[in-house]
């Protein structure tokens, strides 16, 4: 006899208000395959996110293309092409997120759109939220959400690659993780 699992989806995600990251206790980043044989990692700097809580909660953030950090100068520089994500034409990332919900364990999951270079295409979110705020030093609370997804880059238009010259594919992988660990502020009023 097969049994069933059943998870219980709790009714608020977050409490009611508006939270936003905390861009110094926070990261927005990236993570991809390279030359078959590492992860590479990446992320920006200037990204904005606002979480709004309550029973029909949803989450909005972008980033700014000309903060990409991959620890390397020249390789910012090229992706700021349009090899990869057209900082002239496109300069911002967006993600918007309305159907998101709150499972046992703090594990949460939700359904969002994500833009890339002018391109906007659904996506699933998992990841896990603190199961309460907590109260900073500042007498400011906090919520710790941390989501993440995998999308295929050049269904955004995001394309460019070498092959490996070893034989055995190409040097960067069509799959990218995209992780935001965000450290959520609740604003006043």
């Amino acid at each position: 006899m097969a049994t069933m699992s059943v998870t219980a989806v709790t009714k608020e995600f977050a409490p009611a208000g508006v939270w936003s990251a905390d861009r110094v206790h926070s990261h927005v980043s990236f993570e991809v395959a390279y030359a078959g044989v590492n992860t590479f990692r990446g992320g920006f700097t200037d990204f904005t996110v606002t979480l709004t809580g309550g029973e029909e909660p949803s989450l909005e953030g972008t980033a700014r293309v000309a903060s990409v950090d991959v620890k390397d100068e020249n390789l910012n520089a090229h992706l700021q092409t349009p090899d990869f994500f057209d900082a002239a034409r496109h300069p911002e990332i967006s993600f918007r997120a309305t159907g998101l919900r709150r499972l046992d364990g703090g594990r949460v999951e939700g359904t969002g759109e994500l833009t890339i270079k002018g391109v906007t295409q659904p996506i699933e979110v998992t990841g896990t939220i603190a199961s309460a705020p907590v109260t900073d030093p500042m007498g400011r609370e906090r919520l710790g959400l941390r989501l993440e997804t995998s999308i295929d880059r050049t269904g955004y238009g995001v394309s460019w690659n070498a092959p490996n010259q070893t034989g055995g594919g190409d040097y960067v992988a069509n799959d990218v993780k995209l992780i935001a660990e965000l450290a959520l502020i609740r604003q006043e009023g």
